[in-house]
């Protein structure tokens, strides 16, 4: 696999995983609102399963995004953060501009995602509300990582 590689300045957008810093990944998710106290195991787990791009100052990570895509029909854009310090600067747009410009996510049927507070960043690359709600169907666990036990 080709990996891409965005370059604005000092700082950088891979999609190469071996870049990823998995610790400074986990301890951004375990503590935010949609994935709070998360196991490291399972950030592992999904970073393997998906196409992920991590944003960096230098050698420093300082953002990151993951999509789980079958790379031809659907794509569902997951954990999208910039650390707080680097906010304001337009790097959470740059980021989602490089996951929406990939080759590998092209022409694809459907995306989609889940977002409490960032709807306007998502506006801006066409992302809606569900044109047909009553279709979309879920089993949502939210409290799940909370549930040491119901972890595989």
């Amino acid at each position: 696999m080709h990996h891409q590689y965005y370059q604005r300045g000092r700082f950088v957008i891979s999609t190469d995983p071996s870049l990823l810093d998995i610790k400074a990944i986990h301890e951004f998710l375990s503590h935010c609102y949609w994935a709070e106290e998360i196991p490291l195991l399972l950030v592992e787990r999904s970073i393997q399963g998906s196409l992920c791009f991590g944003l960096y100052d230098g050698r420093t990570q300082i953002g990151f995004a993951r999509v789980i895509t079958d790379r031809a029909t659907f794509a569902y854009m997951a954990d999208v953060y910039v650390v707080e310090q680097y906010r304001g600067q337009g790097l959470g747009t740059w980021l989602v501009e490089c996951i929406m410009a990939h080759p590998e996510l092209q022409g694809l049927r459907r995306w989609c995602l889940l977002t409490r507070d960032a709807h306007g960043l998502y506006r801006k690359f066409g992302f809606t509300s569900p044109k047909d709600p009553g279709r979309y169907m879920e089993i949502s666990n939210s409290d799940i990582y909370k549930q040491r036990n119901n972890i595989p």
